[in-house]
């Protein structure tokens, strides 16, 4: 079972994205604060997870979460500012939307951009150690998913109901066959073909 918290009898947030190295749709980024005494045997880094146990999950964690948010940063952004900036534009924004202000942050990875004076730790594979960013990433990928099943009923052709962006043969195939989306990140090599 993962790890409860890295600092014991603080307010602790966990912060992690979802659709850092897709070619279309948004950054998805979400920071929970979790309960000292949550405990669940199936919260796990949603990449160990199959899409039914991750949707299951998903409202346990924003039922039970002392505050949760999700903060997504679109194609657009990631385009004129960068995928790592965005990224940690998605991060600071799914912090900043708690409705408690955490006293240290726990992010997934190596990199983070301070945030209001917070401290703040990163951890490699920490969506694979701690509850709260196992649960951030849960939140971000589901959301995520959400949107861009959504947006597979208006643009079909990229088959993003199978790869969610990703750059799958079948998207590539998409773009190569139908030119981008308003969705696709133009910046992105794979998109320029």
């Amino acid at each position: 079972m993962l790890l409860p918290f890295l600092n014991k009898g603080i307010i602790e947030c966990g912060v992690d994205e979802a659709g850092r190295g897709c070619l279309a749709g948004p950054v998805v980024a979400a920071a929970v604060i979790l309960p000292e005494d949550f405990a669940s045997e199936l919260v796990n880094d949603s990449k160990q997870l199959t899409p039914k146990k991750r949707e299951a999950l998903r409202p346990i964690i924003e039922k039970n979460a002392l505050a949760w948010h999700v903060c997504m940063i679109d194609n657009r952004v990631i385009d004129e500012k960068n995928i790592l900036q965005a990224t940690y534009d998605a991060m600071h924004g799914a912090i900043n939307g708690l409705s408690i202000r955490p006293e240290h942050i726990i992010v997934d990875g190596n990199r983070f951009r301070p945030f209001e004076g917070i401290d703040h730790t990163t951890i490699v594979k920490g969506d694979g150690k701690y509850m709260s960013i196992a649960a951030a990433s849960i939140l971000a990928k589901t959301h995520r998913d959400e949107y861009m099943l959504e947006q597979h009923k208006i643009y079909p052709v990229y088959a993003w109901d199978k790869n969610k962006g990703y750059p799958t043969a079948a998207h590539c195939k998409g773009i190569a066959e139908y030119g981008t989306s308003p969705l696709h990140r133009l910046t992105f090599q794979k998109v320029k073909l």
